[in-house]
């Protein structure tokens, strides 16, 4: 099973989605920047990206953008 990644400068919306996600069995991986989730992303190969729009540095749009660039059919939850 593959991670979920939460992508979020804000702890406490990364705390609270953590335990949901846990609770229900599934892997996690955070990051905190965009540059950061481009990277998780590459490495990790997640199930599923819950993507803050609002990110310092690369903004979650961008981010987007570069990951549909290269992967059209893994779903992206923007918050």
């Amino acid at each position: 099973m593959n991670p979920i990644l939460v992508v979020d400068d804000n702890e406490q919306i990364v705390d609270i989605l953590s335990q949901y996600i846990k609770k229900e069995g599934w892997p996690m991986l955070a990051a905190r920047t965009g540059e950061e989730a481009l990277d998780l992303f590459d490495a990790a190969g997640p199930s599923l990206i819950l993507l803050d729009i609002m990110l310092p540095g690369i903004d979650g749009l961008e981010v987007c953008r570069r990951i549909r660039a290269t992967n059209t059919k893994i779903g992206i939850i923007m918050l």
